[in-house]
């Protein structure tokens, strides 16, 4: 439990890092993978706190990054570029040139013509691309639409129907290295039998490959692993081992092939709590008890984009229990955290913490109505 204590000096909003779980999740993703040989790159786009990626190196992990400025932050936080991948599906040429010149570990492309543009600027540098194909499997990861890429009609990824005409194209493709394939199929995936399917559906792409000359040394499956969001305190630190042991008893490697993940809500979510302070308790003319606190979905956006529910605390602790929604002050109607939840007895001046914020909520926060970003405050520099 975060001590008020220690933080009721701070100006409110602002995100609240758990540094010794972040550690503890970190150990977890390192010895779970480590123990079957596996690699892992963190998803930059989940959190890039400095002081967050400053952890996430020092066990190690490369980086998995969706435009030229993550690459940037990659590198000026002092990860090693032969363990950066560079996915998205829209790379402008400027990121391409950047990451070609500082020799990333391979690009994840997701369509033929991305190809021939990153095939052509290598030539213009008189340099040689490192790529992986990314492969849209057709699996429903049962999930939110809006974080799920991996169906037929997604914008993300190579489509299995294009995956011919692509292998014609390769071969006259001569500043490319086509090494391996790279398979994304959502966020938020918490029935792991989803994994076994993507499992199954990787290997039929390999062989298929293999059946046509090209051979695979790369195979990324991406990320995608869920939090508990209903009951954070009961499950910080998600299931890793378990999560890798599907892949190695599910995917088979050839000699000489190696296996990625891209992990980046797994692994920071839990570590972080956005902490506001209530303005105001208003009833509606139909009863409803609304708690306005200075927090908005211009710091956490996700309930307003994704219907997402985060577990709320009252941390000044109020005897009595009442039902509340609880709102952000930014003039939109879904700037709503959460509906009809239960909380002590709320009032002016009171600290609320959002739990399971450290994904997702900072990295993807606006100054929309002229709202100041916020913050970033360290468990152990308080």
């Amino acid at each position: 439990m975060i001590d008020i204590e220690k933080i009721g000096h701070i100006p409110t909003p602002f995100y609240y890092y758990d540094i010794e779980l972040l550690r503890r999740t970190l150990k977890a993703v390192s010895d779970g993978a480590s123990a079957h040989g596996f690699h892992v790159h963190y998803a930059l786009k989940a959190n890039f706190d400095p002081r967050i990626l400053q952890e996430v190196k020092s066990f190690g992990l490369g980086t998995d990054c969706v435009s030229g400025g993550e690459v940037r932050a990659s590198v000026e936080a002092g990860f090693d570029p032969s363990q950066i991948v560079f996915a998205g599906v829209g790379k402008r040429d400027d990121e391409i040139e950047y990451a070609i010149d500082k020799g990333i570990l391979a690009f994840n492309c997701e369509s033929l013509e991305e190809l021939e543009v990153i095939n052509a600027i290598a030539a213009r540098m008189r340099r040689h691309a490192t790529v992986a194909l990314r492969i849209n499997p057709d699996i429903d990861p049962q999930t939110h639409r809006n974080i799920s890429t991996g169906h037929a009609d997604s914008k993300f990824g190579i489509a299995y129907t294009e995956i011919e005409s692509v292998i014609e194209r390769i071969g006259s493709l001569e500043h490319l290295s086509i090494v391996g394939l790279h398979f994304h199929i959502g966020s938020q995936i918490v029935n792991l039998k989803v994994y076994e399917y993507l499992c199954k559906r990787v290997v039929t792409i390999i062989e298929w490959f293999e059946s046509h000359g090209i051979g695979i040394s790369y195979i990324n499956v991406g990320g995608g692993l869920g939090v508990n969001y209903e009951s954070p305190r009961t499950e910080p630190v998600p299931d890793f081992a378990a999560y890798f042991r599907i892949f190695a008893d599910n995917l088979p490697l050839r000699p000489g092939q190696k296996l990625h993940f891209e992990l980046g809500r797994s692994i920071v979510c839990q570590c972080g709590t956005l902490i506001t302070k209530v303005l105001y308790n208003k009833k509606t003319a139909s009863g409803k008890n609304y708690v306005l606190v200075d927090a908005s979905m211009t710091e956490l956006i996700r309930p307003a984009l994704y219907g997402a529910r985060h577990h709320i605390e009252n941390l000044s602790g109020h005897d009595g229990e009442q039902t509340y929604s609880v709102a952000g002050g930014v003039c939109e109607s879904s700037d709503i955290f959460a509906t009809d939840i239960k909380l002590p007895a709320t009032r002016r001046g009171d600290y609320l913490a959002i739990l399971s914020a450290g994904a997702y909520g900072q990295s993807m926060a606006s100054c929309y109505n002229m709202r100041p970003l916020p913050r970033s405050i360290y468990s152990d520099n308080l």
